[in-house]
Protein backbone atom coordinates (compact mmCIF):
# COMPACT_ATOMS: atom_id res chain seq x y z
CA UNK A 1 0.00 0.00 0.00
CA UNK A 2 0.93 3.35 -0.97
CA UNK A 3 2.10 6.20 1.62
CA UNK A 4 1.80 9.39 0.91
CA UNK A 5 3.07 12.75 2.89
CA UNK A 6 1.05 15.55 3.50
CA UNK A 7 3.65 18.41 2.39
CA UNK A 8 3.07 21.96 4.16
CA UNK A 9 5.41 24.83 2.92
CA UNK A 10 5.18 28.10 4.28
CA UNK A 11 6.98 31.38 5.06
CA UNK A 12 7.80 32.04 8.49
CA UNK A 13 9.92 35.24 10.07
CA UNK A 14 9.84 38.88 9.08
CA UNK A 15 12.25 41.42 7.47
CA UNK A 16 15.67 39.68 6.44
CA UNK A 17 15.22 36.63 8.42
CA UNK A 18 12.24 35.37 6.38
CA UNK A 19 12.76 32.67 4.87
CA UNK A 20 10.84 29.21 3.94
CA UNK A 21 10.40 25.88 6.13
CA UNK A 22 8.55 22.50 4.87
CA UNK A 23 6.50 20.54 7.35
CA UNK A 24 4.59 16.98 7.25
CA UNK A 25 1.44 17.45 8.39
CA UNK A 26 0.73 13.63 8.02
CA UNK A 27 0.77 10.65 6.22
CA UNK A 28 -2.00 8.96 4.28
CA UNK A 29 -2.01 5.17 3.59
CA UNK A 30 -3.62 4.27 0.49
CA UNK A 31 -4.51 5.99 -2.82
CA UNK A 32 -3.32 9.69 -4.45
CA UNK A 33 -6.79 10.73 -5.00
CA UNK A 34 -7.87 10.12 -1.15
CA UNK A 35 -4.76 11.64 -0.02
CA UNK A 36 -5.63 14.92 -2.27
CA UNK A 37 -8.94 15.08 -0.34
CA UNK A 38 -7.27 14.86 3.02
CA UNK A 39 -4.73 17.71 1.36
CA UNK A 40 -7.71 19.95 0.61
CA UNK A 41 -9.41 19.51 3.59
CA UNK A 42 -6.61 20.59 5.44
CA UNK A 43 -5.49 23.64 3.09
CA UNK A 44 -9.08 24.84 3.18
CA UNK A 45 -8.65 24.52 7.03
CA UNK A 46 -5.47 25.68 7.62
CA UNK A 47 -5.13 29.46 9.50
CA UNK A 48 -1.49 30.99 8.57
CA UNK A 49 -0.02 33.06 11.65
CA UNK A 50 0.87 35.89 8.57
CA UNK A 51 -0.68 37.84 7.93
CA UNK A 52 -2.44 38.89 11.14
CA UNK A 53 -5.34 41.04 9.63
CA UNK A 54 -6.21 39.01 6.59
CA UNK A 55 -7.85 41.07 3.75
CA UNK A 56 -8.51 38.59 1.10
CA UNK A 57 -7.44 34.65 1.32
CA UNK A 58 -7.25 32.44 -2.08
CA UNK A 59 -7.09 28.97 -2.81
CA UNK A 60 -5.60 27.20 -5.54
CA UNK A 61 -5.65 23.86 -7.49
CA UNK A 62 -1.64 23.96 -8.70
CA UNK A 63 -0.69 19.99 -9.95
CA UNK A 64 -0.06 17.99 -7.23
CA UNK A 65 -1.52 20.17 -4.36
CA UNK A 66 -2.46 23.52 -3.60
CA UNK A 67 -1.88 27.07 -3.49
CA UNK A 68 -3.08 29.07 -0.69
CA UNK A 69 -2.35 32.93 -0.95
CA UNK A 70 -3.40 35.16 1.98
CA UNK A 71 -3.11 38.92 1.08
CA UNK A 72 -2.51 41.22 4.44
CA UNK A 73 -2.49 44.89 4.98
CA UNK A 74 1.11 45.36 3.14
CA UNK A 75 2.15 42.19 1.93
CA UNK A 76 0.99 39.10 0.65
CA UNK A 77 1.88 35.58 2.32
CA UNK A 78 1.83 31.95 0.66
CA UNK A 79 1.21 28.55 1.54
CA UNK A 80 2.03 25.67 -0.97
CA UNK A 81 -0.22 22.17 0.14
CA UNK A 82 1.45 18.64 -1.58
CA UNK A 83 1.16 15.08 -1.97
CA UNK A 84 4.19 13.32 -2.45
CA UNK A 85 5.00 9.70 -1.99
CA UNK A 86 6.95 8.54 0.71
CA UNK A 87 9.71 5.99 -0.66
CA UNK A 88 11.99 5.96 1.97
CA UNK A 89 12.11 7.25 5.94
CA UNK A 90 15.01 6.07 8.68
CA UNK A 91 12.57 6.61 11.18
CA UNK A 92 9.47 4.76 10.40
CA UNK A 93 8.74 1.72 12.48
CA UNK A 94 8.82 -1.75 10.45
CA UNK A 95 5.36 -3.03 9.38
CA UNK A 96 4.01 -4.78 11.55
CA UNK A 97 3.04 -8.69 10.72
CA UNK A 98 -0.66 -9.07 10.10
CA UNK A 99 -2.41 -12.18 11.71
CA UNK A 100 -6.18 -13.48 11.68
CA UNK A 101 -7.22 -13.14 15.24
CA UNK A 102 -7.26 -16.93 16.69
CA UNK A 103 -11.31 -17.99 17.86
CA UNK A 104 -11.65 -18.27 21.12
CA UNK A 105 -14.17 -20.89 22.46
CA UNK A 106 -17.27 -19.97 24.38
CA UNK A 107 -15.91 -21.29 27.65
CA UNK A 108 -12.49 -20.08 27.24
CA UNK A 109 -13.88 -16.62 27.05
CA UNK A 110 -12.85 -14.01 29.88
CA UNK A 111 -16.06 -13.05 32.37
CA UNK A 112 -16.98 -9.42 32.08
CA UNK A 113 -15.71 -7.41 34.88
CA UNK A 114 -18.13 -6.53 37.87
CA UNK A 115 -18.11 -2.60 38.29
CA UNK A 116 -15.65 -1.36 40.66
CA UNK A 117 -17.21 0.00 44.16
CA UNK A 118 -17.79 3.64 44.30
CA UNK A 119 -14.46 5.57 46.11
CA UNK A 120 -15.16 5.88 50.13
CA UNK A 121 -16.67 9.19 50.96
CA UNK A 122 -14.24 11.70 51.78
CA UNK A 123 -12.79 11.82 55.20
CA UNK A 124 -13.84 14.73 57.66
CA UNK A 125 -11.28 17.88 57.31
CA UNK A 126 -10.59 20.77 59.62
CA UNK A 127 -12.22 24.07 58.73
CA UNK A 128 -12.15 27.36 59.85
CA UNK A 129 -15.13 29.29 60.74
CA UNK A 130 -14.98 30.96 57.34
CA UNK A 131 -15.16 27.30 55.61
CA UNK A 132 -11.52 27.11 54.28
CA UNK A 133 -9.56 23.61 55.04
CA UNK A 134 -6.79 24.03 57.70
CA UNK A 135 -4.64 22.06 56.28
CA UNK A 136 -3.54 23.22 52.81
CA UNK A 137 -3.64 20.62 49.97
CA UNK A 138 -0.06 20.06 49.26
CA UNK A 139 0.17 18.60 52.56
CA UNK A 140 -1.63 15.43 51.92
CA UNK A 141 -5.07 16.34 51.64
CA UNK A 142 -7.30 13.21 50.60
CA UNK A 143 -10.72 15.43 50.91
CA UNK A 144 -10.07 16.86 46.75
CA UNK A 145 -11.02 15.41 43.57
Amino acid sequence: MTTWGLILETTVGSGERKHTEAYVMAHVEGEREAALAELERRARAYAPEHPRNPKRRRLFRAGDGFLLVVDGSWQSHATRFCVAELLDDTDRPPPAERREPEPVAAEERPATAATPPPPPPPAAVDRDEDGVPVKPSWLGRTDLP
